[in-house]
């Protein structure tokens, strides 16, 4: 594929200290054409799933002719490859690509900006005008879809598209992309520092969330095992085939360029750039495969369904695509970048770099027109619910579960798939970073490690297993849910030290850029943490939400509504772990109590706990009651009596983390006054107990001075 890479680009081959030694012609990016072969096979793709599923052929009713049918998918993915595109600038943006032309941070002030990291945004600002208006594009194809009405400029199809945009959970999900697509294009234009880039970054993510609420996912038996699988792999395709676009579109701006040249000296980053990337996308590929087995195994009931039905055989052909270019990106690992990094700078390993990358860029695009077409797809199994779905189904998703028994604690599961996500990630992150410490020589505590795997244990189990379960039919599970959510894995987590492992395990950057490591500094000393960490609002957060929560609709909002549900998990673990990390943490904080207070706040928070488990106990008014009150329950208590029980779960078991906290502070609190008696007594025998002579040097002499002066008064008492 010799013509793939642009003949008349430059770059420089870095010396072993990371300078340019000379232009080298014929290895420096992707020329033109090629960028746009990609959407070319995307549209490609894209058509020929469409035909091959039927998925564009005209309904024998309400039909809403042929450009809705195929402007619709077209418009998705168009809105698709530019929302990656965006959130694959900010990452290049925000933790890849140095900000200026200066080999570290503390010299880039005042310096232009790197050229690579210039075009990363404009790219970016680019592709967030076009994904605004493809996500207007698909709410006025999607609602003309629905209704079987061709487009038009009557003023009742006008009224319908707004009915839909406010009214409809689609529509709404839709205008809600629209908003967040809108702001997010705004603030690319104006934007510069690295903190708003990350918060814009972060709002992009949040515009994949609306995605995963609609379509197939919603409609499936396991609907939030569904959307949650769906979410996972919408953040790691967006993750990676940003990135795929961005590094293709910036290579010819990532080698380095001599003195003399037109854009001025710079140092070739294409090896550190390349390594950086490829540490996300080695996670974006596991994420997304993974996800992507679980959301199909969550639609396609049989195997039958996979291999002979067209959607299983869409999904083969998306599974063997990626599997592919998770070959491609392990050759970047294994050699390219290891050729890259080597001294002459590996000219052959940077040719064949861009010849992959053009790979890369071909199959990606066919994998997202598949992916497209797939949506546009109906599963084997069909979407429509039961007819007689039972009471509990209707209010809460799920049918209701066996009557619990003591074995059931154990036996009744759910996977959360996020929250499986966030326990493997923390599991394999700490891991690594032990490994990291250990082969560097450094030591680790094997009762950190034991703390840290048994709290992502009781988070995994408490958000996936029995008490998630029967959380969604009985108060009382539910409670026992939330305590040890929020009182008994924090302290566990809390024990493992995560932060402290990471800002040992994670390598500084010594460019301009910002890593992990850096980012996680700026957020401990930030305006936020000092706020959230400060010893007096986490007391008050940890016990006053409690009542906030449960007295307000925002407890039948977390019970009936999926996103709900997952902000109160959320909510609750990170309210939790803070509090602990308060009180016994001993990773970095801007601020840190002393003991007697946190001792204080810990008596105060334990009187709390016990006054809301006794007013729940003694309430005659049911929570949620629209909720817990039409569930349909044949088993177990009256929903009064379940409720009374749950503040006897919530007054017991808020109590007993509470007071091994309480003992944790008041051994720590030991300890620290042996340690400072013991750094005492070592000051005293590097300077032979100076400070205990002194002391006694000034009582002798304060003694001395009274002599002198009862002498003296004696005297003038004799005269007198």
């Amino acid at each position: 594929m010799p013509s793939a890479v642009n003949p008349r680009a430059t770059t420089a081959a870095p010396t072993p200290t990371g300078g340019a030694r000379g232009p080298v012609a014929g290895i420096g990016g992707i020329s033109s054409p090629w960028l746009f072969a990609g959407l070319a096979a995307l549209f490609l793709a894209l058509v020929a799933a469409l035909l091959f599923s039927g998925a564009a052929a005209a309904r024998g009713v309400s039909d809403p002719g042929g450009l809705v049918r195929w402007g619709l998918p077209v418009s998705k993915a168009v809105h698709n490859a530019s929302l990656a595109t965006v959130i694959g600038g900010l990452l290049f943006a925000v933790g890849i690509l140095p900000r200026s032309l200066a080999g570290s941070r503390s010299k880039a002030k005042g310096l232009p900006e790197h050229p690579a990291f210039t075009r990363a945004l404009a790219v970016a600002a680019a592709a967030g005008a076009v994904w605004t208006l493809s996500a207007i594009a698909v709410l006025v194809l999607s609602y003309s879809d629905i209704a079987g009405q061709e487009i038009s400029g009557d003023p009742e199809f006008t009224r319908s598209l707004v009915y839909f945009m406010t009214d409809i959970e689609t529509g709404r999900a839709w205008l809600g992309v629209v908003i967040i697509a809108a702001v997010v294009t705004t603030a690319l234009f104006g934007v510069r520092s690295l903190g708003g880039l990350a918060a814009t970054l972060v709002l992009a993510l949040i515009g994949l969330v609306p995605a995963a609420l609609i379509g197939h996912s919603a409609s499936s038996a396991d609907h939030e095992g569904a959307i949650n699988s769906l979410g996972l792999h919408l953040v790691g395709i967006s993750a990676w085939v940003g990135g795929i676009i961005m590094l293709a579109l910036l290579s010819g701006l990532l080698g380095g360029a001599a003195s003399g040249s037109k854009s001025g000296s710079r140092p070739d980053i294409t090896e550190p750039t390349l390594r950086r990337f490829s540490s996300l996308a080695g996670f974006a590929f596991i994420l997304v495969f993974a996800s992507g087995v679980i959301n199909s195994s969550i639609r396609l009931t049989s195997w039958s369904d996979l291999f002979g039905s067209t959607y299983g055989q869409l999904i083969l052909a998306k599974a063997a695509a990626t599997l592919v270019l998770g070959g491609i990106g392990l050759m970047h690992r294994s050699w390219v970048i290891p050729q890259l990094g080597s001294q002459g700078g590996g000219l052959s390993a940077r040719r064949v770099l861009w010849q992959l990358l053009i790979a890369e860029v071909l199959i990606m695009g066919a994998t997202s027109g598949i992916a497209v077409a797939l949506g546009r797809s109906a599963p084997p199994q069909g979407e429509a619910p039961a007819t007689n779905a039972s009471p509990a189904f209707i209010v809460s998703g799920y049918d209701l579960p066996p009557e619990l028994t003591p074995e059931r604690w154990m036996t009744e599961w759910r996977p959360d798939w996020l929250w499986v996500a966030v326990a493997v990630f923390g599991l394999v992150a700490y891991i690594l970073g032990l490994r990291k410490v250990l082969r560097r020589g450094d030591s680790w505590s094997w009762f950190r490690t034991v703390n840290w795997v048994i709290g992502l244990g009781v988070l995994t189990y408490v958000t996936s297993g029995p008490p998630a379960v029967y959380g969604r039919v009985l108060f009382s599970a539910h409670m026992v849910d939330h305590m040890a959510l929020t009182m008994v894995a924090p302290i566990f987590l809390v024990l493992g030290a995560p932060v402290t492992l990471a800002l040992r395990a994670l390598t500084p950057r010594r460019d301009s850029s910002r890593g992990p490591r850096e980012w996680l500094l700026i957020f401990i000393h930030s305006k936020f943490s000092q706020l959230v960490t400060h010893p007096l609002f986490a007391a008050a957060n940890f016990a006053g939400s409690i009542v906030l929560f449960y007295y307000s609709d925002a407890f039948g909002y977390a019970m009936r509504d999926h996103v709900g549900h997952e902000l109160m998990n959320l909510h609750f673990a990170l309210t939790g772990y803070i509090f602990v990390l308060t009180m016994i943490g001993t990773d970095p904080l801007p601020r840190r109590a002393p003991y007697p207070m946190r001792l204080l706040l810990l008596l105060a928070t334990m009187g709390f706990h016990a006054f809301f488990g006794v007013a729940i106990m003694g309430g005659t008014g049911l929570l949620a009651a629209d909720y817990f009150g039409n569930l349909g329950r044949t088993w177990g208590p009256s929903a009064l009596l379940d409720q009374q029980m749950g503040g006897a779960v919530a007054w017991g078991i808020g109590e007993v983390p509470t007071l091994l906290v309480a003992i944790g502070v008041a051994v720590m609190w030991s300890r620290s006054d042996a340690r400072e008696s013991k750094r005492t007594d070592r000051a005293a025998d590097r300077n032979n107990d100076a400070d205990l002579t002194a002391y006694n040097d000034m009582f002798a002499k304060l003694a001395e001075r009274d002599a002198r002066l009862a002498e003296r008064n004696s005297k003038l008492e004799g005269r007198s």
